[in-house]
């Protein structure tokens, strides 16, 4: 399928940060030098570990350098070769912010688990070891001699060291540059050690990104955000439209020619529900023999860490007892970005069957989705907004009947899943990296120098394509087997 996905690297000139990272290159891998340790008594507002929350309210840049035309943009968080949903997202949106402003200098600055154990590509100009408290407070210096604009945040709160990630605001401390920060995760109801560092986030960040109108309300209601700072920006997914003839070549190359495919990926771990679906699976099979559930990815680490594959295994026994074995398949690694628009394009029904509702994102669900899938989905927050207004199926939590009963319904009805899938793949369109990096490049641009902005960010939420709008070149995925 080679030519289905584009992306776009511009070239890249590295900033120095010679006081946190080092270049060896007989490892041909970057490594740190070992750090002077941080005062926690020197360093302005830290307490047992704490720093004092800054007002969210308070004036975003109010510490920051004189503002100056934006030329380079600085992304903290995690980063391939890391293998989590996080670091994909972050690389993903380095290029598509690149090619919106072609020319931008882009270094990363990349949380690690593991100092030695990744071969950092030549963006990586800071590592940040995440277990090292000193190395969150050095790479705020490195920071701000990088001549970035603005530092473009990745937050999740188990990216960062520390109780609750309270090691990130030893950086955001420091910095005396605005940030951008995205929220992957907003909950409705955090611990008092969590409400306090997101506040204190808040507080250090000049603009907050989320990726749904529920973040958004969070942010005010929970946080107390004001609503100057937020910004609602979707989830970014593959630039790719997949021909009727692209699709037939994939199902044969997996072997799924003569199969119904209902398919979920994803780091695997017992959130995800995937017992549901497998449940589901005696009701499906006895009206469509020929379907195969599809599981692909890897185990999420901290399961593998404490477990080993028991979880993985559990759905093979379970799926034995059924007498459904042969209707699942796993796919038992991180599968690359090409591999996995192959593996979306080529099935039929798409299903995340999650237990959780407080999921304010779904990269999974968004990539499936927006490349025009039939979604079957539990109603957790993402995809209970994704999916109003019948652009999918929304089923309840830990309930296979309905599950099975939603999945029957639309293998029965090819022309309402060909409805479906054309409503989703419409309202994909923006989407589209291309589009999220446009937004978030007019973002950046605004924070750095708000009063020499003058790029405009397409709403999420009031944005619709109409059929009639379509490009002639589009083939909605088939709904069904061809």
């Amino acid at each position: 399928m080679t030519g289905m996905h584009k992306r776009c690297y511009g070239a890249f000139t590295p900033f120095h940060a010679p006081t946190v990272i080092a270049y060896d290159p007989a490892m041909k891998t970057k490594l740190t030098f070992a750090l002077v340790s941080l005062s926690e008594n020197t360093r302005n507002g830290v307490s047992n570990g704490w720093m004092k929350p800054a007002d969210t309210d308070a004036s975003p840049r109010s510490k920051f350098v004189a503002a100056a035309p934006m030329n380079t943009v600085a992304f903290l968080g995690n980063y391939a070769p890391r293998c989590c949903g996080i670091a994909t997202f972050t690389q993903d949106l380095r290029s598509a912010v690149k090619c919106a402003r072609p020319g931008l200098h882009a270094p990363v600055a990349m949380m690690t688990d593991d100092l030695h154990g990744y071969a950092y590509p030549d963006e990586v100009e800071i590592v940040i070891d995440q277990h090292d408290r000193s190395h969150h407070g050095q790479a705020a210096d490195a920071l701000n001699r990088s001549g970035a604009s603005v530092v473009s945040l990745q937050h999740e709160f188990g990216i960062f060291g520390g109780s609750s990630g309270a090691w990130l605001l030893d950086l955001l401390g420091a910095l005396r540059l605005p940030v951008v920060t995205t929220c992957h995760t907003v909950l409705r109801d955090p611990s008092p050690e969590q409400h306090q560092v997101m506040c204190a986030i808040a507080g250090h960040s000049a603009r907050m990104v989320v990726m749904t109108e529920k973040g958004r309300e969070f942010l005010r209601e929970v946080y107390h955000v004001p609503e100057r700072k937020i910004v609602v920006i979707p989830h970014g997914i593959p630039d790719a439209i997949v021909s009727a003839e692209e699709r037939t070549v994939a199902r044969k190359s997996l072997g799924w020619t003569q199969r119904r495919v209902m398919f979920t990926f994803g780091l695997l771990a017992p959130s995800k529900g995937i017992e549901y679906a497998v449940r589901a699976l005696p009701d499906i099979v006895r009206q469509h023999p020929d379907v195969l559930y599809v599981v692909a990815g890897a185990t999420h680490p901290a399961l593998l860490r404490e477990q080993g594959e028991k979880y993985r295994e559990g759905l093979r026994t379970l799926a034995a007892e059924l007498g459904v074995a042969q209707h699942l398949q796993f796919i038992d690694r991180f599968v690359s970005r090409d591999e996995l628009i192959n593996l979306i394009a080529a099935a039929d029904l798409y299903t995340t069957p999650y237990v959780n509702e407080a999921q304010i994102t779904s990269g999974t669900l968004a990539y499936a989705f927006g490349m025009g899938k039939p979604v079957i989905s539990t109603p957790y927050w993402h995809a209970a907004e994704l999916l109003a207004e019948d652009q999918g199926v929304l089923v309840p939590f830990r309930d296979s009947g309905a599950l099975a009963d939603a999945a029957i319904a639309l293998l029965d009805d090819s022309a309402a899943a060909q409805v479906m899938s054309r409503r989703a793949f419409e309202k994909g369109r923006i989407m589209t990296w291309t589009e999220v990096g446009r937004n978030y490049a007019a973002t950046f641009e605004s924070t750095a120098a708000p009063e020499q902005a003058v790029h405009t960010i397409t709403p999420f939420s009031s944005t619709r394509h109409s059929m009639s709008s379509r490009p002639s070149s589009f083939t909605a995925p088939q709904g069904t087997r061809p």
